[in-house]
């Protein structure tokens, strides 16, 4: 089992910067020097799983054995029931290579027209690893529904078209600690916390 203890230096395997900032929210409280794989200049590892988990291990694999340290993936993606669970892993790839998820959030509303079950989630794996390859991992989800046209300006990637069960407001228009406390990454964290702080 990979633990982490206080105090220590942990790269989160991302170039995504709302993705690093958001897990260096919810790892402030710990005592842990985040730094991310971009500030490290380390190559993105081609995501070649066939889940979220294959991906998330891959990439902390990836910079723990780079860095020296142990690293922190996520692979999280936005999964619409109706499209047979897409974009899912390849969410970040729908908004192409200049990351335009305006784009991407009205791919999906073009291919969801049709139907009536507008019930999406986000999922989120988290994977830690240390430099000998050693991981473990951690799912977390939350339903809710696909909207349209997107609301909000608060969040990142997909928020603004997903209101998560019990909400009318979506990801992009609550506030950052709310999403924080009810997230797919919120409740894979709480499982990562649980297992992984001695």
């Amino acid at each position: 089992m990979v633990k982490l203890n206080k105090g220590e230096t942990l790269v989160i395997a991302s170039h995504n910067k709302g993705k690093v900032k958001e897990i260096g929210e919810l790892l402030a409280p710990f005592d842990i020097t985040c730094i991310s794989a971009g500030d490290l200049d380390l190559d993105e590892p081609e995501e070649t799983g066939a889940t979220f988990t294959a991906n998330a291990e891959l990439k902390a694999v990836a910079a723990a054995t780079a860095s020296g340290h142990k690293a922190l993936a996520d692979d999280s993606g936005f999964a619409v029931r109706a499209l047979n669970g897409d974009p899912g892993i390849y969410s970040a790839r729908w908004a192409g290579p200049e990351k335009d998820f305006d784009l991407a959030m009205k791919t999906v509303h073009e291919k969801l027209e049709p139907f009536d079950d507008k019930a999406a989630a986000f999922i989120c794996v988290l994977s830690l690893s240390d430099p000998q390859g050693n991981t473990v991992s951690f799912e977390g989800r939350v339903d809710g529904q696909m909207v349209w046209p997107p609301r909000g300006d608060k969040g990142f990637g997909y928020d603004p078209v997903f209101v998560a069960e019990g909400y009318d407001k979506t990801f992009a228009e609550i506030d950052p600690a709310e999403k924080h406390a009810v997230s797919h990454r919120a409740d894979a964290f709480s499982k990562f916390v649980k297992s992984c702080f001695e």
